[in-house]
């Protein structure tokens, strides 16, 4: 008879019997673009593993292949059926897991793959942006054990009813730091095509500075605000479980950014640094009914689809015109997704006519205590309008200040932010007698 599966929690009972120190590497699509890369990501491994460490390595498809696939699928539908698009997405990996293995053998190693449904990683059942609910161990300690670098698939899952998952972009991150976290890993390295998390996308201002360290929830803002170099989930399983990332380029041997809490930083900046999220929309929602729980309802139906929303505003017309408008923002392919239901949901609300602003971007200041300094929001948006840049909206909590500019002026946003701030050279030492004991 088969054995029952069990499976462990993230950040469940670590992997007790070890006693070598544990490295997770995860590589991104460009680090595996072709053989050669692989081949070098297999040194890398094989070296970590000769110099003491037991090796997990976690890989994502190569360069440009999920795209491919995706492509594929939208050639047959406008609109495809989001479990057959995980089907089809999860296979990019299985084609690296692979390769990626046999490589570490080429090298003389010992190393065995393992497919999302193979360790089991277990998820939920939300097609194309699934969350990790358990992984199992088992099959990584065996490997380990047997002196093998363990070579897992990222950016897939499977479901309690065996269908396969997949994360949502960048997932791979996202598995990555659940296996760290499930097996109480050392250190999870994250290799990607930047060399760590700069103050601004280099690409788009050469003045961003490289951070060396940042503490999990400037990151976390940073990332779900548009900053590529992490997915956002994989910030948070780390910040819930303290698992130490260290985000670091493929191509260098240079150190990257350190991602880690609070009290372990040696340097202290308040603000730290700017991202973008382009392809922004905005709905408005036009004479509403005014009623109570009115804006519960439309984040309650938002939900329901798992759309997030954000920049949510709600305004009351004179007593005489008892109406309200809604406006909200979120991604042009969340809309795309959600806008037939969101069109059959106005009637619910009464609303009379919803409008769409495309083509827009959210740049936003990242930093510490925002909220409490109105200087900055005022500083922000005075610096913009007095370049021409019209700000069309604004969101503040006490980690981010957020503004919505057309999206072809998004990367002189960003620019201008970064100098008028001065990012690039703001930076406080604290005494080290201020600091908490490792």
């Amino acid at each position: 008879m088969k054995a029952a599966i069990t499976t462990t929690p993230i950040g469940g009972s670590p992997f007790q019997s070890r006693r070598r120190p544990l490295v997770i590497k995860k590589f991104g699509g460009t680090s595996v673009a072709n053989i050669e890369r692989i081949r070098r990501i297999a040194r890398l491994a094989l070296e970590a593993q000769r110099a003491g460490n037991d090796v997990v390595v976690v890989v994502s498809a190569m360069g440009g292949e999920t795209d491919r696939l995706l492509k594929l699928a939208y050639q047959l539908l406008p609109v495809p059926d989001s479990r057959e698009m995980d089907v089809l997405a999860a296979t990019g990996e299985q084609v690296t897991v692979a390769l990626t293995a046999l490589a570490i053998q080429a090298e003389g190693g010992k190393a065995a793959s393992f497919l999302g449904h193979q360790l089991p990683v277990i998820t939920d059942s939300s097609f194309t942006r699934a969350r990790i609910q358990c992984v199992e161990q088992g099959p990584i300690r065996e490997a380990l054990a047997g002196g093998q670098i363990a070579v897992v698939a990222g950016f897939q899952g499977v479901d309690p009813k065996n269908n396969i998952t997949t994360l949502g972009r960048g997932g791979s991150d996202t598995t990555a730091v659940a296996v760290a976290a499930t097996l109480g890993a050392d250190i999870c390295e994250i290799y990607t095509d930047v060399e760590g998390v700069f103050t601004a996308d280099p690409r788009v201002c050469p003045s961003g500075l490289k951070l060396k360290s940042i503490p999990y929830e400037e990151m976390l803002e940073l990332a779900s605000l548009g900053a590529k170099v992490l997915q956002v989930r994989s910030v948070e399983i780390a910040m819930k479980y303290d698992v130490p990332i260290h985000v670091r380029s493929s191509f260098t041997e240079e150190e990257g950014t350190r991602i880690v809490s609070r009290d372990k930083m040696l340097e202290s900046r308040r603000l730290m640094g700017l991202a973008c999220e382009r392809n922004q929309v905005r709905v408005e929602l036009i004479g509403a009914e005014c009623r109570p729980g009115l804006v519960a309802e439309l984040t309650d139906f938002m939900a329901e689809l798992n759309v997030s929303v954000d920049m949510l505003c709600h305004s009351r017309g004179a007593l005489e015109n008892p109406r309200a408008d809604i406006s909200f923002t979120l991604p042009e392919g969340e809309l795309r997704r959600a806008q037939p239901e969101l069109e059959h949901f106005m009637g619910r609300l009464g609303a009379s006519s919803m409008q769409v602003s495309s083509d827009l971007a959210k740049v936003s200041l990242v930093g510490i205590g925002l909220r409490s300094d109105p200087g900055i929001a005022a500083r922000l948006c005075r610096s913009l309008t007095e370049q021409g840049i019209h700000v069309s909206g604004l969101s503040v909590n006490e980690l981010r200040i957020s503004c919505l500019v057309e999206g072809d002026a998004a990367d002189q946003a960003v620019c201008i932010l970064h100098e008028t701030f001065e990012l690039a050279g703001e930076t406080r030492v604290e005494p080290l007698a201020s600091l908490s004991p490792a």
